[in-house]
């Protein structure tokens, strides 16, 4: 019994020391994803629902909107118009009034003119107004008019919808309903839709162009093989931003493109295939056409030719031979690769910002525009968690449409 009891402990022992070993073998991974993928979508995700920026610059102003915002029936009291002046007048002397100034400018038109103007001049009283809300209206009647306050009670955080409501091409009214964005003031949602066009779009045609070249190389000798998947691979060695700026030079009007069809009599004059929906397309699909011939490779390369010998030896034609039995065995290889390159097509910014027109850029661009140019984390991080939520809406949409075709074929 007590050698019994050893054996287990021993064994309970060996058991625990495998698994500490397991987990400092996977720490290192797990670290590296943490870091560089979970926190930083965690705080996209974040931005996109906290304002803070306003209530750090007039507390005293985001305190009393807040609560006043719940009551939309009553006018802003006189204390709310003096608190405001204050906190103006404080922010500009601490140089702090461009945060509020840009925070109320994503919500009103001409926002921040109209608080930095107010900042001016109230810096040049040199004492109290006896009454505030005249010398604010004064400056400017729109800080009589209740939709500023509403613009203020809104943006004094520190939770808010703003940012992805106005992803969603929504707003709130004076009502406190949620309502369409005028057209003219309607965007994401159609430049969402453009860019999953343009995705779906060159993941077609790289499947299209990706399938023979894949089976080729699978089924080529192997020196022949070997050369043919280092032209594959051979993007890989080039810039990404070098091979888009190559295509503006192939597609101009005085181009290579061009000019070859010119000299064969098939135009007569030059076609316009660059910046515009053509030049796009045709630039992304170059460039993502090795990550769909690369996972059908692998994928054909395992596929035995002895399936399609024996049923030639059958009697099968070839055509059906192929269809009915090689065919579905590549099914995993193009699934990987329609989903590889379409997510990958979703997030690209470089290559339509380069040989892409006006109408043509895709939703990365924007989320780049509001991180990089205007500082507009919050509508960046909403649109970035737009983007993320179709992909992954798309992607457990189209994993069950291949789970099922599979279970069919198999």
């Amino acid at each position: 019994m007590a050698r019994y009891t050893d054996l287990a402990r021993h064994l309970k022992r060996a058991e625990r020391r495998r698994r500490l070993r397991a987990i400092a073998l996977i720490a290192p991974l797990f670290l590296f994803l943490l870091v560089s993928f979970v926190l930083p979508i965690g705080d996209m995700l974040r931005r996109s629902i906290v304002d803070t920026e306003l209530s750090e610059v007039w507390p005293r102003t985001a305190a009393l909107t807040k609560a006043w915002v719940w009551d939309r029936k009553s006018d802003p009291t006189p204390e709310m118009f003096r608190v405001l002046g204050e906190d103006i007048r404080e922010s500009a002397q601490t140089r702090t009034i461009s945060i509020a100034a840009r925070r109320l400018n994503y919500a009103l038109r001409d926002g921040r003119s109209l608080v930095m103007n107010t900042a001016r001049e109230l810096r040049r009283d040199t004492s109290d107004p006896p009454d505030w809300r005249a010398r604010l209206i004064e400056i400017n009647p729109a800080w009589g008019e209740r939709a500023t306050w509403i613009a203020i009670a809104q943006a004094a955080g520190p939770l808010t919808d703003f940012y992805l409501l106005t992803a969603l091409d929504l707003e709130r009214t004076p009502n406190n309903k949620v309502a369409w964005r005028p057209p003219e003031q309607s965007l994401y949602l159609q430049v969402l839709g453009r860019t999953l066009l343009i995705s779906a779009t060159v993941t077609v045609l790289a499947l299209v162009l990706g399938f023979p070249v894949a089976y080729l190389v699978a089924n080529a000798p192997k020196r022949i093989a070997g050369l043919l998947l280092i032209l594959v691979l051979l993007p890989f060695w080039t810039s990404l931003l070098v091979r888009s700026a190559a295509w503006i030079v192939l597609l101009q009007d005085q181009g290579l493109i061009n000019g070859a069809l010119q000299a064969l009599g098939i135009i007569n004059e030059p076609m316009r295939l660059i910046f515009n929906r053509t030049g796009v397309i045709v630039a992304m699909t170059h460039v993502l056409l090795p990550f769909m011939i690369l996972p059908m490779y692998a994928t054909m390369k395992a596929i035995p030719p002895t399936y399609m010998r024996a049923a030639l030896s059958l009697g099968a034609h070839p055509a059906i031979a192929f269809i009915r039995i090689y065919l579905p065995q590549t099914l995993p290889g193009v699934a990987a690769g329609v989903l590889l390159v379409f997510i990958m097509a979703l997030g690209y910014y470089v290559t339509p910002a380069l040989v892409g027109g006006a109408d043509d850029q895709m939703l990365a661009h924007f989320i780049a525009f509001y991180t990089t140019s205007s500082a507009n984390w919050g509508l960046a991080a909403a649109l970035g968690v737009l983007l993320l939520t179709a992909t992954a809406v798309l992607y457990v949409v189209y994993a069950r449409l291949v789970g099922l075709n599979l279970v069919k074929l198999g």
